[in-house]
């Protein structure tokens, strides 16, 4: 039968090569491509049937959606934290489609093994103890999840409860502790049954996103003795700020608390010798969330979770069939993360690890602060804005100025609209301390000074419309 499906088998080498050429355009035009698009409603498409075949559907593809796609792997995409991705990280991820291994950790495949191997470079590029275990998950939501989900079968256990068994019947509520969380956190409770209403704010340090540790032990002190979960950030998202990881860690001499430390993105201080005390402390941690899609530059998605106490994973997370190995070993992911089957998520990071090694992540990291600090300079001596917070790493988060102070949040997302459609640069809004404001994350291994030039050029232009 001359089915779509068996003339692409029989043209393969014409679909690759189409498929590189389109790729080579979109990297070819990232430079000069908007950062933002402002993309319309398209009237949804119906199923065929009889299908295109691989080459109909990628001339479809780009005629209807490809002029639509932002520039978000560009040097100009400052939204979010947002990397993009390196050549050999690129070379890796599609190569993980072409091979299709399922990373579950049974023997039929190397597949677990260059996740391990994987896993041990990170632990070499973030300085941590070989007795820390990881895997990778689909992002920091995840990696949050795990490491929650291993501080809740802790706390479990102190309290006679298997928690991973026996369920949250009948066990006092946990509480867990935080300055400044990241949004997934509370995701992350819910999810576990924990609750959002489990998590207490403490107080920061005055002007800072930092956690005030002397108050946090205040909290502790009120728990008399019950154990609970304190979440540390290595990096906050709106201003980058730092938790004193090893005050924090300190804390454990005197109470029963699990220490999670989300270091997302602001782990990779680590790999600057520059950078790196700010997360002095970061192996004494009980798990740790950090992601791979940030500052590593790999492909979506990909994040690791890291803990010492590989045997709570098991127990949250082992997953039991007649068809399954039981023997729970570092590279038995099926038994460690929330996953029974994934891609082997880990390859491009392999590719990128090797690839450039410590010293190109230093490079990189350094680059990137130091335009962030370049930016945060031209921002604090313009009259259209007002920093709000020092450039500590790779962030600066700022208000725009009027006559009468700060612009309120509607005034914010006009702007941000403004340079949307302007499409020279890519910014997200939040609010500190109050005050509606604008956050530029500078994460891309793209990023250039002539790239932050000209993306300070469109904010100039966006405030003074």
């Amino acid at each position: 039968m001359h089915t779509p499906l068996a003339q692409d088998a029989a043209q393969m080498d014409a679909v690759l090569a189409e498929t590189l050429a389109e790729a080579a355009r979109f990297l070819a035009q990232i430079e000069a491509r908007p950062a933002g698009v402002c993309a319309p409603r398209l009237e949804a498409a119906q199923l065929p049937e009889e299908g295109l075949g691989a080459l109909g559907s990628l001339e479809e593809f780009k005629a209807r959606f490809a002029p639509w796609l932002s520039g978000s792997a560009g040097p100009r995409y400052y939204g979010l934290v947002t990397g993009g991705v390196t050549p050999a990280a690129l070379a890796g991820d599609w190569l993980v489609s072409v091979y299709d291994q399922n990373t579950v950790g049974s023997d039929e495949s190397i597949a677990p093994q260059i996740e391990l191997e994987t896993i041990g470079l990170l632990r070499q590029l973030f300085g941590l103890p070989d007795e820390f275990s990881g895997a990778f998950v689909t992002g920091a939501t995840m990696a949050n999840f795990v490491g929650l989900a291993l501080g809740r079968q802790w706390a479990g256990h102190q309290l006679g409860v298997d928690c991973a068994a026996q369920g949250l019947w009948g066990l006092e509520p946990l509480r867990v502790f935080s300055a400044c969380p990241h949004s997934s956190v509370y995701k992350a409770l819910a999810m576990l049954g924990m609750g959002r209403e489990a998590l207490t704010l403490t107080p920061c340090l005055p002007g800072r996103e930092a956690a005030d540790v002397g108050r946090l032990e205040e909290h502790l002190k009120r728990q008399e003795g019950r154990p609970c979960v304190v979440v540390a950030n290595a990096g906050t998202v709106n201003t980058v700020d730092f938790d004193d990881l090893r005050a924090a860690a300190a804390l454990r001499a005197r109470y029963p608390f699990w220490l999670h430390v989300d270091a997302a993105f602001g782990g990779f201080a680590a790999c600057s010798p520059r950078y790196a005390p700010l997360v002095e402390g970061l192996e004494a941690a009980d798990s740790i969330t950090i992601d791979a899609h940030k500052f590593l530059n790999v492909p979506y998605d990909a994040a690791m979770q890291f803990t010492r106490r590989t045997d709570l994973q098991a127990e949250v997370f082992q997953n039991a069939a007649a068809y399954l190995d039981a023997q729970v070993r570092a590279d038995q992911y099926i038994h460690l993360t929330p996953e029974n089957s994934r891609r082997l998520r880990a390859l491009p990071s392999w590719f990128t690890l090797t690839a450039y090694g410590k010293q190109g992540y230093a490079e990189m990291v350094e680059r990137l602060c130091a335009l962030a600090q370049w930016l945060g300079a031209q921002i604090e001596g313009a009259r259209e804005f007002h920093l709000l917070a020092p450039v500590r790493l790779n962030g600066v988060c700022f208000a725009l100025a009027d006559g009468a102070g700060c612009v309120p949040m509607e005034g914010v997302r006009r702007y941000l609209r403004g340079l949307q459609a302007d499409g020279g640069v890519y910014l997200t809004p939040t609010v500190y301390a109050g005050v509606p404001a604008v956050r530029a994350s500078l994460t891309n291994w793209r990023i250039t000074q002539k790239d932050v030039e000209q993306a300070w050029e469109a904010m100039l232009r966006g405030a003074q419309r």
